[in-house]
C-alpha cells in the first residue's frame, strides 16, 4: 500500500461517516470537528460519504498506474536536469534564429509528461481525483460542516462528488495551520463534470479553491516541489472559468449570505422594540388637548406648552382689558364737573 491509501475511505474507522452510520450527520459534525480532533498517527482525516458512490478502482489497477507514473516521473527529472546543465540551450529564446530558451525546453518536457500522466489514468481506469480546498483553524469547522452537508443533502449533492475528507489538526501547535479539505470527483478528465462541481463550490459555499489533484499524482508523491516540476494539479482554476466568472460567483454568494445576516438581524430588533416602549409608558406623559395617536411625546409636550401659553395670554388680556376699563373710570372722576352753559337763543 503506497500514498493511494490517503485516497481510499476506511470504512471501520471512528471518524467516516456514511449513510449506513449509527450517528447522525448533524451529531457526527458536531461530535468530530476538525479544529480539536488532534493526529496522534493515527486520524489523519475526517471523512463523510456523499449520496453518490463511486465505482471502486481495484487496488492492482491503482498500484499499476503509480508504477508507471513513476518511472515517469524519474525520466522526466532526470531530463529537466540535462536542460539546466546544457549549455547548448539558451538561457533566452531567440526570434532570429529560432532557438528555444531552457524555460520553454524545459515546459515542452513538462506538459508531455502530463498528457502521458493522463494517458497512465485512462489505460489503467485509474481518473479519480478530488478538488482541494484550504481552509484556516479558526473556520475550517464551518467550512468543513456546510461541505459535508451540502454533499450529503444539498446542492453538492446534485454532481458527481461522491465524497469529502478534511485534515485534523497537527499534534503539536502550529502557527496559522491550514487544513486542507477534498472533495473527490469520479474522473478529473471530465472537464464539464469538473467546472460543474467548481460552479457549486464557489455559488453555494464561497470557499477559495485550489485546483484538482489526481488520486495517481497523490500517490507517485507529485506535489509543488517534485524535480520534475510537472504542475501538481490537472487543473487550475483559470482553466475551468474565467476570473471574471469566479469573482461573480463568489461575489453572489457572500451578498445572499449578507442580506441573510440583515433579515436574521431584523426581527431582533422588533423583539426588543416592545421592552423599550414598556419603558416609555413608566413616564408620566402629559394630555394634551385632544390625543393624538401619532404624536410622539415631545409633540405633546409642545401642545401642552401652546395651552399654556394661551391660557396665560387669554389672562394678562383679561387682566389689561380691566386694568383698562378701572384707569378709563379713575380718569373721568379725576376729571372736574363742569356746568352745562345754558342755551341764549
Amino acid at each position: 500500500m503506497g500514498k493511494e491509501s490517503d485516497d481510499a475511505a476506511p470504512q471501520e474507522y471512528p471518524y467516516f461517516w456514511s449513510k449506513g452510520s449509527s450517528i447522525t450527520l448533524p451529531d457526527f459534525l458536531t461530535k468530530y470537528k476538525p479544529s480539536l480532533v488532534q493526529n496522534d498517527g493515527t486520524k489523519p482525516w475526517i471523512w463523510v460519504e456523499g449520496s453518490n458512490r463511486n465505482p471502486d478502482t481495484s487496488e492492482s489497477d491503482a498500484a499499476a498506474a503509480i508504477s508507471e507514473a513513476a518511472a515517469l516521473l524519474k525520466e522526466v527529472s532526470q531530463r529537466v536536469e540535462e536542460i539546466k546543465n546544457d549549455d547548448s540551450i539558451p538561457m533566452r529564446s531567440s526570434k532570429k534564429t529560432g532557438a528555444k530558451s531552457k524555460k520553454d525546453v524545459r515546459e515542452k518536457v513538462q506538459a508531455d509528461a502530463a498528457e502521458k500522466l493522463k494517458n497512465i489514468s485512462i489505460k489503467h481506469s485509474y481518473v479519480c481525483g478530488k478538488w482541494l480546498i484550504f481552509a484556516p483553524a479558526d473556520k475550517v469547522d464551518a467550512i468543513w460542516s456546510k461541505i459535508a452537508t451540502s454533499l450529503v443533502s444539498g446542492a453538492l449533492a446534485s454532481t458527481c462528488a461522491f465524497l469529502t475528507k478534511v485534515a485534523t489538526s497537527p499534534a503539536n501547535e502550529t502557527p496559522h495551520h491550514q487544513h486542507v479539505i477534498c472533495l473527490y470527483i469520479p474522473d478529473v478528465y471530465d472537464k464539464d463534470a469538473v467546472t460543474d462541481v467548481m460552479k457549486v463550490l464557489l455559488r453555494n459555499h464561497g470557499v477559495n479553491l485550489s485546483g484538482v489533484k489526481s488520486d495517481l499524482y497523490t500517490g507517485v508523491g507529485l506535489d509543488s516541489k517534485h524535480s520534475s516540476g510537472i504542475p501538481s494539479t490537472v487543473w487550475k482554476n483559470t482553466s475551468l472559468l474565467a476570473d471574471s466568472e469566479i469573482k461573480n460567483l463568489k461575489d453572489a454568494y457572500f451578498s445572499e449570505l449578507n442580506a441573510a445576516s440583515t433579515s436574521a438581524a431584523k426581527p431582533n430588533e422588533k423583539k426588543d422594540q416592545p421592552s423599550i416602549a414598556a419603558k416609555k409608558k413608566l413616564i408620566p406623559k402629559k394630555k394634551t388637548q385632544e390625543d393624538d395617536p401619532f404624536a410622539s411625546e415631545s409633540e405633546a409636550d409642545a401642545q401642552e406648552a401652546e395651552r399654556k401659553q394661551k391660557v396665560q395670554a387669554k389672562g394678562k388680556s383679561g387682566k389689561r382689558s380691566q386694568s383698562s376699563d378701572i384707569d378709563a373710570d379713575a380718569d373721568a372722576s379725576d376729571k372736574p364737573k363742569t356746568k352745562k352753559k345754558k342755551s341764549t337763543r
